[in-house]
Formats: C-alpha cells, sequence, structure tokens
C-alpha cells in the first residue's frame, strides 16, 4: 500500500468512526470500536468505483448511530455476537459467519455489540463511488 493509500484509508476510518458514533466525543472518552482500514483499491474495469477492506472491532457493550454508506456492504462475522438491522427490515443478530448485506439505499439502523462483557468483531468490504464518503448520518 502507498503512502497515498494508507493515508486516505486511515482517513476513511476515521470518517468511519465519527460518522458511526463510535469515535469518542472527547479525549477523556473512550471509543465504542475499533476501526482498521486493511485495503482501498480502484477497481480499473468499474470506473470510478474503489472497494474499501476493513474490520471493525465493536467493544462491549459498543454500537453506532443510524447511518448509510450509499455503497454496496458486505459483513462478515469473525468473533463474537452483532446485531444489525436495516430500516425496514428485522433485526438479526450474527454470530462468527454470520453475513449481512446493505443495499446502497440502505438506512442502517442498528449496528451493535450483542453482549455488554465480552468484544464483537467483523471484516466489511465496500463496493463505493470513490467521490462518495465512506459513511454518512442517516437522514
Amino acid at each position: 500500500m502507498n503512502t497515498t493509500t494508507r493515508t486516505s484509508a486511515g482517513l476513511g476510518a476515521l470518517a468511519l468512526l465519527a460518522a458511526l458514533g463510535a469515535a469518542p466525543a472527547s479525549a477523556s472518552d473512550a471509543p465504542t470500536a475499533n476501526v482498521a482500514t486493511l485495503m482501498t483499491r480502484a477497481l480499473p474495469d468499474l470506473p470510478g468505483k474503489e472497494v474499501v477492506m476493513l474490520t471493525v472491532e465493536y467493544l462491549p457493550g459498543g454500537a453506532s448511530r443510524p447511518h448509510r454508506h450509499d455503497a454496496h456492504v458486505f459483513v462478515y462475522v469473525l468473533e463474537g455476537q452483532v446485531e444489525m438491522q436495516v430500516a425496514g427490515q428485522p433485526l438479526t443478530t450474527l454470530g462468527p459467519g454470520g453475513v449481512f448485506y446493505e443495499a446502497p439505499g440502505d438506512v442502517h439502523q442498528t449496528s451493535r455489540n450483542a453482549s455488554s462483557t465480552q468484544s464483537a468483531k467483523f471484516l466489511v468490504v465496500v463496493l463505493k463511488d470513490k467521490d462518495r464518503a465512506l459513511t454518512r448520518p442517516a437522514p
């Protein structure tokens, strides 16, 4: 990964944390999630598109505010139990190996760790427009 990719990937992770409401409100507040960007890659066969791959670890009791990605989002649970829901669909609890999909128009209404004592970690793959933010607050 080159320096430009690492910088934009790092900024993407910070933007994701902030938009999810998982970033600390102040320096003394602890975050409720850890986000690590694994890769950001332009897709030459799909002009104007890129893929972002990252991991999200919700700390015990961690959650995010309602948000949207304006992208295709694929989630694969690695550890723990997470509760996911897009607006208009039922709440789903997923364990290791569980998968979840968000379409570009979906509002991710619920995204949280199902446990107040153990962390939960999942892999996220996002197919998005290069010029669009990774995440933004829900309207």
